[in-house]
């Protein structure tokens, strides 16, 4: 069973920044990207456990704060050479409100 929780407004999160949330016991970072898409990945980078909303955004990838692993926000792949993955959450944006939905 999948559940669509509102988790921000558009105007809560400056572009290439993030916001962070508990939901079922997972961390999960919700990032708004330049070209005004908002993408929603698990927080902690496969490698060491960084807290990936603490990470630079670049395009569509976030570098890990710990060690620069990059992962990308919407496959949720590292970047080679290194190997892993995070879980991504399908995002919605309402326009007309502005309130942003993930999908668990």
């Amino acid at each position: 069973m999948t559940t669509k929780l509102l988790v921000a407004n558009l105007s809560d999160i400056d572009v290439k920044g993030s916001r962070t949330m508990r939901v079922k016991g997972t961390d999960i970072a919700v990032f708004r990207l330049t070209d005004g898409s908002v993408l929603a990945v698990e927080n902690k980078c496969p490698h060491k456990g960084g807290v990936l909303s603490e990470g630079m955004v670049c395009g569509t990838s976030v570098h890990c704060p710990l060690h620069d692993w990059r992962i990308d926000l919407r496959s949720g792949r590292v970047h080679e050479p290194d190997e892993g993955c995070v879980n991504t959450y399908e995002t919605e944006i309402d326009r007309e409100s502005g309130s942003i939905y993930i999908t668990i």
